[in-house]
């Protein structure tokens, strides 16, 4: 596997779409200072996908973007396009040739294809992973990285010898692994307080369900013997009725007996009726006067009552004319 070809727009120094050819073997770049030589480097470390704007001697992202020049307007985009060949064996493609292409534009958005198909910023390290080629690989140096290799700590380059072991994709699907086994790890203990839960839900529908058969058979229980106390009421209501209607028929022949006696009976029934009105009148008299009475008593013995009063209060002043009449001799 080995870098075709590289074509850049509007990244950095890059206004115009460039196309750069590599043939097999070294390539190299010249020319003065500031003419771009590392905006080449910065372009392949960008599309193979550094975040880091720091990384690429810039303050933010969108400083990547041709930010445009007295003659020339500012871009809206930037794009590479890194073209690998003979990636059937390295990336394990069905492809021989493999276009990595990222876009960044002004408004922070940006896009990441494979063949031009989009696809995630991940998928991208995951191709190239354990190739040696990378946003932080040993395949791409700057000036000052060696020196800043060998006197790195040893985790870092440890981490730059694992790249080139070929080791770091295992080792990241071992973080993964890991990762996954911490998951169903706590899958599990949920699952133990859910399986914890169902048990106790399941004893209380166990004792729901013995209350609920228990409940049915006195509830069959109590409807049999609403059963027979309703016949039971029903049997009393019925000999009731028939003594009733016994009772009515015995009624109804007395009434046709009295229909058909003489008339004199009704005449002696409309005399009876008449003196006891006039009975009724002399008791109603009777009531006023003994009414007339009780008040006359009444108010005699409140006269009574007064004069006794008087009588006292008479007796009262003749006794205390009496005393004061030898003191006055």
């Amino acid at each position: 596997m080995y870098l075709k070809s590289l074509d850049i727009q509007g990244f950095k120094s890059f206004a115009d779409k460039t196309h750069l050819e590599f043939d097999k073997g070294v390539t190299g770049i010249v020319g003065p200072n500031g003419c771009g030589k590392s905006n080449v480097v910065d372009a392949i470390r960008w599309v193979l996908g550094e975040t880091s704007a720091k990384a690429l001697r810039g303050g933010e992202m969108a400083d990547v973007i041709f930010n445009g020049t007295d003659r020339r307007k500012p871009h809206n985009m930037a794009e590479v396009t890194m073209t690998m060949s003979e990636c059937e064996g390295s990336l394990k493609m069905e492809f021989s040739e493999v276009a990595i292409t990222r876009r960044v534009f002004r408004d922070g958005k940006s896009e990441y294809r494979i063949n031009d198909k989009t696809c995630r910023l991940r998928d991208i390290h995951e191709l190239f992973m354990d190739t040696g080629i990378g946003r932080s690989a040993y395949s791409i140096m700057a000036q000052g990285q060696i020196d800043q290799i060998l006197s790195s700590k040893p985790e870092e380059r440890r981490a730059v010898f694992e790249e080139a072991a070929g080791i770091t994709k295992f080792k990241k699907d071992k973080k993964e692994a890991l990762r996954k086994l911490d998951y169903t790890q706590a899958n599990l203990l949920r699952t133990g307080d859910v399986i914890a839960e169902q048990e106790r839900r399941m004893n209380s529908l166990k004792r729901q369900v013995s209350k609920a058969r228990r409940f049915k058979e006195l509830s069959g229980a109590v409807r049999i013997l609403d059963t027979h106390l309703s016949h039971k009421n029903w049997a009393e209501f019925r000999a009731t009725e028939s003594e009733l209607e016994t009772n009515l028929k015995s009624i109804e022949r007395e009434i046709d007996v009295l229909e058909v006696e003489p008339p004199g009976a009704e005449a002696a029934v409309v005399e009876i009726r008449n003196a006891t009105q006039e009975l009724e009148s002399e008791l109603s008299d009777l009531r006023q006067q003994i009414s007339s009475h009780t008040a006359a008593a009444e108010a005699a013995r409140s006269r009574l009552g007064f004069n006794d009063e008087r009588r006292k209060d008479l007796n009262k002043r003749i006794e205390d004319v009496n005393r004061m009449l030898p003191t006055m001799e």
